[in-house]
């Protein structure tokens, strides 16, 4: 089994077969808009324009389970990212990371990377394959994924 064994639901509620993305290497985020860490938008944008035509997608999956820091629609939330960070990389529906209500695909990320995730902002890298290669601490900025991400794009 890897991600892309794994059907998400767009943020606008459309199931979307994460097998689309095979062969492109993937960074997958948790994120909120009313975060201390919400300016990362900034930064995994940059990491989204620097990468993108090198097969790199960013899956940015909203969620509002750490101190109800991603309220609103889903259309709030992604206005609210393409207005104030002029993100271009897809938003999925708001999704539960830990508990019993975790969304399958985090419960595989975290059987993959284990450890519950503790914030928002935690961002899991996977290669071409679907496999999970790293797990990043919400606190790491996206600048730093730089080594990681260029090691998994040059493998075939």
């Amino acid at each position: 089994m890897n991600v892309y064994d794994f059907t998400v639901a767009d943020n606008k509620g459309n199931p979307v077969p994460l097998s689309q993305y095979g062969g492109k290497v993937l960074l997958i985020v948790n994120t909120a808009t009313k975060c201390g860490l919400t300016p990362q938008y900034e930064g995994l944008e940059a990491l989204y324009e620097k990468y993108h035509d090198q097969g790199f997608e960013i899956l940015d999956f909203p969620c509002n389970q750490f101190a109800f820091q991603a309220p609103g629609s889903a259309e709030k939330i992604d206005s609210f990212c393409k207005f104030r960070y002029d993100t271009k990389f897809p938003r999925f529906a708001k999704i539960k990371v830990n508990g019993k209500d975790a969304d399958p695909l985090y419960v595989f990320l975290k059987e993959q990377k284990p450890g519950r995730i503790s914030w928002n902002f935690a961002k899991f890298l996977i290669d071409r394959q679907g496999n999970v290669s790293a797990r990043f601490a919400p606190t790491q900025k996206p600048a730093s994924l730089c080594d990681a991400i260029e090691s998994e794009l040059v493998k075939p």
